[in-house]
């Protein structure tokens, strides 16, 4: 792999991570003061009860209990973006927009129903209409940091750089002490292969969050696109030892490293991911990977296995599988891993991969003759 194959390799994955973490989860909004009207009383116990519900973990039913209480206080917004909050939280994006539509509809110039609204969007890859939202929000609140911060990511997905990079200078303009907008900016320079442009904010960001894991693994990238080996490895550790229970900056560290060929060390960090999130599938998946580059098929054929009872839709994990496999000589069990792959890749409409995995299949058929 070449240097600036793994300098693009870099650049996308330490963007990904801000693309991710760029946007916060928004924050209910109480369904108080209510109106004063006939059946108040009803509308204050369903919203105690669909509260407990919500602290005992049961969405579901709490969602239910707010509904109710909805019927009977049409007119209160606060109880629709109260249930547009918990159908986000479980990850039921294009119900919450519509609850928070509801709410909209009630009180207009909202700033945190627009960007609930952006949120949901942004999440169901709805880049425009989240871009819509987030203006929105930000025009009737422009100090909504969240905001400020989710337009400017979604915008840098978008590939808008020029907006994005306004974005950012204005939320440092808003908020010199926050450190969100310069790592922001920082990560809008990795994404254009500006390192050189990168590092000042990212130190600047460094200064306002010295503990924060993220804004390290950026720097590390952007030191080691700039050749520096030493400090930005240097970077990635200081960013496991800040956030050592964070599966998500594991797994990123890891993959950085695995680009660079760092393979003993990257299998540490996505170990780390695993121990800290058992069933995080990115980091079975490159455990596997490590062990294909090195020939060691038999580990690589235990961590396809795990990777593929987590992901059992996954056509990836079998066709990988198979691949390990084949270089045992176990043909029997490769050709059943690769028919599942083809099958999965078909159901998916991955015609070319489907052909790729044909190929393989033809050629461990003929071996068997």
């Amino acid at each position: 792999m070449s240097k600036k194959t793994i300098v693009r390799n870099q650049t996308s994955i330490v963007v990904s991570l801000v693309l991710l973490l760029g946007l916060t989860m928004p924050q209910v909004v109480g369904a108080q003061p209510f109106r004063k009207i006939a059946g108040d009383d009803k509308v204050t116990a369903l919203l105690k009860e669909g509260r407990k519900l919500v602290d005992a973990g049961n969405l579901p039913d709490a969602i239910a209990i707010y509904q109710q209480a909805a019927e009977l206080d049409a007119q209160n917004p606060r109880i629709f973006s109260g249930i547009g909050f918990l159908q986000a939280n479980q990850g039921k994006f294009r119900e919450a927009i519509a609850s928070y539509q509801q709410a909209l509809a009630l009180d207009p110039k909202n700033a945190d129903f627009y960007y609930a609204v952006g949120f949901s969007e942004a999440n169901l890859g709805n880049n425009e209409a989240a871009i819509a939202a987030y203006r929105q929000a930000t025009l009737f609140n422009p100090r909504h940091m969240n905001a400020q911060i989710a337009l400017g990511v979604v915008l840098t997905r978008e590939k808008n750089y020029s907006e994005a990079l306004r974005v950012s200078q204005r939320a440092i303009a808003l908020e010199p002490r926050n450190y969100r907008p310069y790592e922001l900016m920082g990560n809008l320079f990795l994404q254009q292969e500006r390192p050189q442009d990168a590092i000042k904010p990212l130190l600047s960001a460094a200064r306002l969050a010295p503990k924060k894991g993220s804004i390290q693994v950026s720097l590390g990238t952007a030191l080691l696109d700039q050749g520096n080996l030493e400090r930005g490895l240097a970077a990635f550790q200081r960013a496991g030892q800040f956030e050592p229970r964070n599966p998500a900056l594991q797994l990123q560290i890891g993959r950085i490293l695995q680009a660079k060929g760092q393979y003993d060390r990257a299998l540490k960090a996505y170990q780390r991911a695993l121990f800290l999130k058992s069933d995080l599938v990115e980091a079975q998946g490159a455990i596997g990977d490590i062990y294909m580059e090195k020939q060691d098929y038999l580990s690589a054929i235990i961590a396809y296995r795990q990777y593929a009872a987590t992901a059992p839709q996954n056509p990836d994990a079998y066709y990988k599988l198979g691949k390990a496999l084949k270089g045992r000589e176990r043909r029997d069990e490769a050709i059943t891993s690769l028919e599942q792959a083809k099958r999965l890749y078909q159901d998916q409409g991955k015609t070319d991969t489907a052909r790729e995995v044909d190929r393989l299949l033809n050629e461990l058929k003929q071996e068997k003759r």
